[in-house]
């Protein structure tokens, strides 16, 4: 038995596929279906997604690993950077009452 109407996609079809299953939570069945391809097909690419082994990613899209990683590193950048914000207002503050005059003690 020969396939005779074999399909190719591009990377770029292949990566919406997948963010309408990852990112706007459809069924694989439901987003396979609107986008008229076969369900293993989608499941294949969700699975490569998701293990981050995509061989041909489309341009600028990232494996949710890599994206989770991201996420946890700007997370610990902002804690860090909301610090130094609330030690620099304190400090504002504590220099600008020491140069008021009749401030001093």
């Amino acid at each position: 038995m020969t396939r005779t109407n074999l399909r190719t996609y591009t990377p770029e079809f292949r990566g919406e596929a997948v963010k309408l299953v990852l990112e706007q939570g459809l069924s694989l069945e439901e987003a396979a279906q609107r986008l008229s391809i076969p369900k293993g097909t989608l499941s294949n690419w969700v699975m490569a997604a998701k293990r981050g082994t995509t061989a041909a990613a489309a341009p600028g899209s990232r494996s949710v690993a890599d994206l989770e990683a991201e996420v946890a590193r700007l997370r610990k950048e902002l804690a860090t950077e909301r610090m130094e914000k609330e030690v620099l207002k304190k400090a504002t503050a504590y220099f600008a009452r020491e140069s008021l005059p009749g401030t001093r003690n």
